[in-house]
């Protein structure tokens, strides 16, 4: 894979980063999952990065002529990202000790188990608000995939994470190389017309905002949010729980990067978005 990261494509978001001069360093501390020197690019999980990221699990590019000075998966450090017209990069890595990774069984590895960044998402089947069938094979840009239900009772869950992805479509309104996907993970309830009536007046104008039903499509919504990160249950019994994630995926199907939970702002996952699709 091969991530291109041009500065304009920051610029043209100024109202959200605030990028104000054309070279910006930024201090970030995070653990390397991965180190791909033949890609000339580092994987790191990342803390926030102020003002411009919220925590996520991204490629970094480096210099041809870096070599980490003997940095590995696993470790803790802190570095420089470069920012400027012509530059963008990580650099200056320091060590600072032991990160946190997380265990992984490959021996129990089966079609429902998480994917790495780097790895592809399986084709999957499910339905639009109109009922037809959508592939994630048939897309060719890059697609943002959240998770949704509609009986969510918490009003600071699954609203906000529809509202986070509403913000950052009408941000990308005029790119056409990516779309965003909330897929609802209620395979009982959620039918194609249900979330028609719920949703389907507020993303009438976001061409670049689709809504997936998983109605008679239990191995397939099983299969996408595990892999994805996520995961839920109750479904059965109406009593729902959930791990939210949402993952950034190009047009091969690869993920380029997760994000956990809910907590992420719109403007920061947006900005990660622009510097990884341009």
């Amino acid at each position: 894979m091969i991530y291109q990261l041009k500065f304009f494509a920051i610029c043209s978001f100024i109202f959200i980063t605030g990028c104000s001069n054309s070279d910006s360093v930024y201090l970030v501390k995070g653990t390397i999952q991965e180190i791909r020197l033949e890609d000339n690019e580092v994987i790191i999980a990342h803390d926030s990065i102020r003002d411009l990221m919220s925590p996520m699990i991204m490629p970094f590019p480096i210099s041809a002529d870096n070599k980490m000075n003997g940095l590995k998966k696993g470790d803790s450090v802190h570095f420089e990202f470069q920012w400027s017209e012509t530059i963008v990069q990580a650099k200056n890595f320091k060590l600072i000790g032991d990160g946190h990774l997380p265990i992984v069984d490959d021996f129990f590895d089966d079609e429902f188990s998480e994917k790495k960044i780097g790895e592809t998402l399986d084709d999957v089947t499910l339905l639009n608000m109109d009922s037809n069938e959508v592939k994630l094979e048939n897309y060719d840009q890059y697609l943002f995939i959240s998770y949704i239900f509609s009986r969510c009772p918490m009003p600071n869950l699954c609203p906000a994470i529809f509202m986070k992805n509403k913000i950052m479509a009408n941000q990308f309104i005029d790119k056409k190389n990516i779309k965003f996907i909330l897929v609802s993970f209620d395979y009982r309830y959620d039918t194609p017309s249900v979330l028609k009536s719920i949703y389907g007046s507020s993303i009438e104008n976001n061409s670049n905002i689709e809504i997936w039903s998983s109605v008679g499509r239990i191995e397939d919504i099983y299969k996408l949010v595990k892999q994805s990160g996520g995961d839920f249950w109750g479904i059965e019994k109406g009593k729902i729980g959930h791990n939210l994630t949402s993952v950034l995926i190009n047009p091969d199907k690869k993920i380029l990067g997760v994000w956990k939970g809910d907590k992420w702002n719109a403007n920061h996952v947006s900005n990660s978005i622009s510097m990884i699709i341009d």
